[in-house]
């Protein structure tokens, strides 16, 4: 019991730093707090969320906190008795002007198969205070989805307004006016019912808004995505680049994000305090892919009907080919400019790896986690900042037999695939070239160039029949 107190102690510590952060983050009257505070607590808090040990603590901190209870109301469905692979939610309030609630439903369903619909739920919490407009629109979409509803693929609720916190007198964060500030602090609350509410019905959530067209099979390029990072950590899978849209959470942390998100509901919007509750759990890089799963069609903000033509332009709804990118460990000797790490050509994520000027032999080599066969590799170097920073002579290998190497950081036996054209490399059906399951990647110099390189991404596609 000592123990647990002194973690406890510990915990509330730390997270009362956070929550000091934050709240000043937060503050646009500069003049009421001094800047050597704001350093101050920010320092700290970066501490903090560095830390495995706080961040365990911070687990147990939220764990302790009571579930919430809440009696919604089923305006269409029941959960199944059966847990589903995928949970898809959406929150939806009464729009001054536009509606795209049922054209978000059909592009869900017509774009999923009867084997996707079989693994999914979507739940679909009508959050408005009017009863009129949630009745008369769970009618509707009640009418033009009957057959999902009685399938089991849908389901419609309510949380009554009597659980809600209070929504009026909040603090004026950002200076927003006083019905900004009321819109997205009961955004935030939609949301955490709809996580606590959903908690159970599947391994995993998929957030998206309910003005949204999805990709064709999305749920099976999401599914392929998730399978290739087994045995890799992450709180936050992004499919698409926009607000709150297809972003992915274990199902087992929407306990912990509904909790959080009541906790500081007035501080910020959602998608803000998203990014806190991503980096306490200690996933600091974004983990992005693309070609983008959603896009927004909405041509008028739910928030007082004004303009919102916000598009993502990677989005491809016919041509969608997310690479897979085995979780592995990636090693270089060319030298590395600042912050620039070889790891982030592979991370998905916007960053880049940056090198100075390599030279010959020099080498950029991924290896494996476990041994995998490959089908498809892309690689792209330079950027439109930098057109001369790309390899300007390379080639691409596979390798195999990592244990026999001097270390882990490479393979002893290796195939070439091809050399790099302008600084890029793709080939496809590499499993007819190479007739073993690959456990390394590497990519080496063939000559010196005095100009540096950047490795802006590494895209690799495998197939399923791999040996473990």
């Amino acid at each position: 019991m000592r123990c647990y107190l002194k973690r406890f102690v510990v915990a509330s510590v730390s997270f009362i730093f956070m929550l000091i952060f934050i709240i000043l983050s937060a503050r646009n009257e500069v003049d009421t707090v001094p800047e050597e505070y704001k350093r101050w607590a920010g320092e700290i808090t970066i501490q903090e969320l560095h830390s495995s040990r706080n961040a365990m603590n911070f687990r147990e901190l939220l764990n302790a906190s009571a579930p919430m209870n809440v009696s919604y109301q089923y305006l269409a469905g029941f959960p199944s008795s059966k847990k589903k692979y995928l949970t898809v939610g959406l929150s939806s309030v009464k729009r001054k002007r536009g509606s795209y609630l049922t054209e978000t439903l059909k592009s869900i369903f017509e774009q999923s198969t009867n084997d996707d619909l079989k693994e999914m739920v979507v739940v679909v919490h009508l959050a408005d205070f009017d009863m009129g407009w949630n009745s008369k629109t769970a009618e509707e979409i009640s009418r033009k989805f009957a057959h999902h509803i009685i399938s089991g693929h849908l389901i419609i609720i309510h949380a009554p307004q009597e659980y809600y916190p209070p929504l009026a007198g909040l603090k004026r964060n950002y200076n927003d006016p006083e019905d900004r500030v009321k819109f997205r602090s009961k955004q935030n609350v939609d949301y955490a019912f709809l996580f606590s509410f959903s908690a159970n019905l599947s391994n995993y959530y998929l957030m998206i808004e309910d003005d949204v067209r999805c990709a064709k099979s999305f749920f099976s390029a999401i599914k392929k995505v998730v399978t290739s990072r087994e045995g890799s950590y992450w709180v936050t899978l992004e499919f698409s680049k926009l607000g709150f849209i297809g972003k992915l959470y274990h199902s087992s942390e929407l306990s912990r994000l509904a909790q959080f998100l009541l906790l500081f509901y007035q501080e910020m919007p959602c998608d803000w305090l998203l990014v806190h509750f991503r980096v306490l759990l200690t996933q600091k890089d974004v983990i992005r892919f693309k070609p983008s799963l959603f896009q927004h069609v909405g041509l008028y903000s739910s928030f007082r009907g004004t303009a919102n033509k916000l598009k993502d332009d990677d989005f491809e709804e016919d041509s969608f080919d997310i690479p897979d990118n085995p979780p592995a460990t990636v090693h270089t000797d060319i030298p590395i400019f600042e912050n620039y790490q070889p790891s982030k050509a592979y991370s998905n994520s916007e960053e880049y790896f940056w090198g100075k000027s390599p030279a010959s032999r020099n080498y950029f080599t991924i290896v494996f986690a476990k041994p995998v066969r490959v089908s498809r590799i892309r690689i792209l170097t330079g950027s439109e900042e930098r057109q001369s920073d790309y390899l300007h002579h390379g080639v691409l290998e596979i390798g195999s037999n990592p244990a026999s190497a001097r270390n882990a950081k490479d393979c002893s036996n290796y195939v070439q695939v091809g050399k790099f054209e302008s600084g890029q490399f793709n080939k496809k059906n590499i499993e007819r070239l190479v007739d073993f399951d690959a456990q390394c990647v590497k990519i080496v110099v063939t000559e010196n160039q005095t100009e540096w390189v950047i490795i802006k991404s590494i895209s690799i596609w495998t197939k399923q029949n791999a040996v473990s």
